[in-house]
């Protein structure tokens, strides 16, 4: 069976009641019990992930998705002919150049494009 709710009349009532028998008690001079304030529980703040930085570089493959050497993203004409000269060093084997993003870290990574 559902509950009836009180209609803010009746509620009225009973504080002001409650407002009264306060009064009484303080004329009195007896003391009430008080009573302990609920506190809501603090919620923490949970703080966002930063997303990691990343940078774009080429990366020539090959076939067998091995990278063979890395260049930075300005150095675009120097992985094309990086690629080049693979094709020309074997006619049978694929290469190929793809963008890679890869996250910056507080260490240089090692250049393989000097040495290659």
């Amino acid at each position: 069976m559902a509950r009836k709710t009180p209609s803010r009349l009746e509620m009225r009532k009973i504080v002001e009641a409650a407002d009264a028998q306060d009064a009484a008690d303080e004329s009195t001079g007896k003391k009430k019990k008080k009573k302990k304030k609920v506190t809501k529980r603090k919620t923490r703040r949970v703080k966002a992930k930063v997303a990691p930085k990343k940078r774009l570089i080429w990366v020539v493959f090959n076939g067998s998705m091995k990278e063979e050497s890395r260049f930075p993203y300005a150095e675009r004409a120097a992985a094309e002919e990086k690629l080049e000269q693979l094709r020309a060093k074997s006619t049978k084997r694929l290469y190929y150049l793809q963008a890679v993003k890869e996250e910056i870290t507080d260490a240089p990574p090692a250049e393989e494009s000097a040495e290659g």
